[in-house]
């Protein structure tokens, strides 16, 4: 089948909720995606920061069909094998001592509002998050998203969010009353447009948090297991969480999530107060925990830093070439935003399309950059080609 006979019968069952690209992907392997009409796409876009070993890596593959083999679901009333182990990976690699796995980003940070919440005083369940921030699709991780667009027609939101001014410290001062429990926040803004949170004001909220007795969450959904050049960003910058968050790349596609504390903050959490289905099952489990021994592999977060460098350094000469639609480059390790002008962002959709016409996979962020998050295992050959059909579409006239 094609792709249009493809495009027709999805449009016949499927729910609007997606702007989608009229094509369907049948295959991919490495950076690369392939349609149903046989055309080849360098994917600069990774599933939205999901597939960090790029696509059906071999070694994860292996392990699902292992583990799919001998035991896929049992739910979380018996213990496994792979969660264990992956569990083990997890607190062995990071400040933390205790992890509940569930199924994607939103129900993480889910898990993490409520552990905040019943970690805290009677009365204390606010929580301050960042204007531009987005930490999922759920009722209360939307209402915890500092842009408003996304609360628009689901109104009222539930009680005990308020956002407070991106970089202004004082403004997250202000907001901090008897009723806050925490402050939540990502190293580095994603879905708004790829905006680094810059050390020192990492630090300061760290000392607020500390001052108030505050827990400080970090939503690392997009960020970590190896995006920023480090396992997590905030390894980067100084500043350690007492909760965080981690989806996305963990399952290198398939869905699982993971929420990480420190023992005293978990030790809130008995039998009862959490819970999920799937969180954490044998399948899921079993391919994260190959990705994180990819991760942590000798060099390969050193070869991270070093393409993310080598990448932001063309793709800031492309900035320069062009200044009439590009002002820089910002972001951290293989999370790469290209800055558009204020006449480069109303062409910013259109110049995704064009990428996509070439053959190449991107998206536009926060209307107001074009975001990169490739393969972490993306080579500097397909960053050049990358660059290649950027450098294309920039020249184009308006």
């Amino acid at each position: 089948m094609m792709n249009t006979e493809w495009i027709e019968r999805g449009e016949r069952v499927f729910a609007g909720t997606y702007t989608r690209f009229p094509v369907a992907m049948m295959r991919g392997e490495g950076c690369r995606l392939w349609d149903a009409d046989g055309k080849e796409y360098l994917d600069f876009l990774a599933g939205i920061a999901v597939c960090a070993l790029g696509h059906c890596h071999p070694a994860i593959t292996n392990a699902i069909r292992t583990q799919a083999n001998e035991l896929v679901h049992v739910s979380n009333l018996f213990y496994t094998k792979p969660q264990i182990e992956l569990a083990e990976l997890l607190i062995d690699n990071s400040f933390a001592d205790r992890v509940f796995f569930a199924n994607s980003g939103a129900e993480a940070n889910e898990a993490a509002i409520k552990l905040a919440r019943i970690h805290s005083a009677p009365g204390k369940f606010e929580i301050i998050s960042l204007l531009g921030s987005f930490h999922g699709r759920t009722l209360a991780t939307v209402a915890a998203t500092g842009q408003p667009r996304f609360h628009q027609g689901f109104e009222p939101m539930p009680a005990g969010f308020i956002h407070a001014e991106f970089g202004d410290i004082a403004a997250i001062e202000a907001l901090i009353g008897p009723q806050t429990c925490a402050i939540l926040c990502e190293p580095l803004q994603g879905e708004s447009g790829v905006r680094p949170l810059d050390t020192d004001y990492l630090q300061k909220i760290r000392a607020l948090c500390d001052q108030h007795g505050l827990l400080l969450i970090f939503d690392e959904v997009q960020t970590g297991l190896g995006r920023t050049g480090t396992l997590f960003a905030h390894e980067q910058l100084g500043v350690t969480p007492d909760i965080m968050t981690l989806a996305k790349a963990l399952g290198n596609g398939l869905p699982i999530s993971a929420m990480l504390a420190r023992e005293e903050v978990a030790a809130a959490l008995k039998p009862g107060t959490h819970a999920s289905t799937f969180g954490g099952n044998p399948v899921a489990a079993a391919a994260a925990t190959e990705v994180l021994r990819t991760l942590l592999a000798p060099n390969f977060l050193d070869s991270v830093q070093e393409k993310g460098a080598y990448f932001s350094a063309q793709l800031e000469q492309l900035a320069q070439k062009y200044p009439r639609w590009a002002t820089g480059v910002r972001g951290r390790g293989l999370l790469l935003g290209l800055m558009l002008s204020e006449e480069g962002i109303c062409r910013g959709a259109d110049m995704v399309n064009q990428m996509f016409a070439k053959g190449a996979i991107i998206n536009f962020a926060g209307n107001r950059v074009l975001r990169f998050a490739p393969p972490l295992i993306v080579s500097k050959n397909e960053i050049d080609r990358i660059i290649e059909i950027l450098n294309e579409v920039l020249a184009e006239p308006a």
